[in-house]
């Protein structure tokens, strides 16, 4: 089944809920994108699944279409990279074991998170993990719910501050997890059934010759596509990566990577069209027929 880029779809293959990063919980998520236009959604939780039974209920008494996904945190060359996981099987047991595998990852991550805020931030003591997860509302926290919790005990302003000194890149709550190889990420996301995408390509401030090497590798592994489209980026980050997506013949994804509401820039239903000439990703969905 395929998804016709119409003039009446909206599609958007990556978003966040609370059942990772986000802000939402899965059904608040797929309200709002209801509310914004979207058609098909794919919610695409950091690393974990766990959101999407919700979503799913959700998304049938708002009509929007649901494909499920994931985004998996990898290393190529020792640069953290995202791949997008669309339309896999869900009932394949042995993704959803590697999967519980990468959370046991993030709270090795979000527990060394913890010792060093404790360590280098006056005031605060390792108590800061139990006041992030609960922001997560119980799962792994990340950054984000991290810089709120350092918020909330009046240890910094706002979660710019929080970022600028002490969880930003290079700073010391910027703790790199020990993630799997791209090229393995890549075989679980395909043995699965589902369709592998390079998350926003731009974001990793790779030069123009190093994310070729980054696609060539993946592509390599097997990887089909690549996100054309994403929030914040520019004119000639679309162009560069349209030209990209064309020469390799790789499959074109869109999403808005949603993670809370109030940021116009990145919010559901936003994002423009593919543009033209480009195979969409959904064209080799299994499960996604339009309603």
């Amino acid at each position: 089944m395929t998804i016709t880029q119409h003039a009446s779809h909206c599609i958007d293959l990556h978003c966040h809920s609370t059942a990772s990063d986000g802000a939402l919980s899965p059904s608040a998520l797929v309200a709002r994108a209801a509310e914004k236009g979207v058609t098909h959604l794919a919610l695409t939780d950091h690393d974990t699944v766990d959101g999407i039974a919700e979503a799913r209920g959700a998304a049938r008494e708002a009509n929007i279409q649901l494909i499920n996904g994931i985004e998996l945190s990898c290393v190529w060359r020792k640069h953290t990279i995202h791949i997008v996981g669309l339309d896999m099987d869900l009932d394949n047991a042995e993704f959803l074991e590697r999967v519980t595998g990468q959370q046991a990852n993030r709270w090795k991550r979000a527990r060394r998170i913890a010792e060093k805020l404790a360590r280098h931030v006056n005031g605060c003591d390792e108590g800061i993990l139990g006041s992030a997860t609960g922001l997560a509302q119980g799962d792994v926290p990340g950054r984000p719910h991290f810089a709120r919790a350092l918020v909330e005990a009046g240890l910094v302003r706002d979660s710019a501050q929080a970022f600028r000194k002490y969880l930003g890149s290079g700073k010391p709550g910027d703790v790199k997890a020990f993630w799997p190889e791209l090229s393995e990420v890549v075989r679980w996301i395909t043995d699965a059934g589902g369709i592998a995408v390079v998350a926003h390509p731009r974001k990793y401030k790779l030069t123009a010759t190093r994310l070729r090497e980054l696609v060539a590798d993946f592509m390599a592994a097997g990887g089909e596509g690549i996100e054309v489209i994403t929030s914040g980026q520019s004119s000639g980050d679309l162009g560069f990566l349209t030209e990209l997506c064309r020469r390799e013949s790789l499959l074109a994804s869109r999403g808005s990577d949603f993670h809370f509401p109030g940021a116009s820039w990145c919010e559901l239903g936003r994002i423009p069209g593919l543009p033209e000439g480009l195979t969409p990703v959904w064209d080799r969905f299994r499960n996604a027929p339009v309603q």
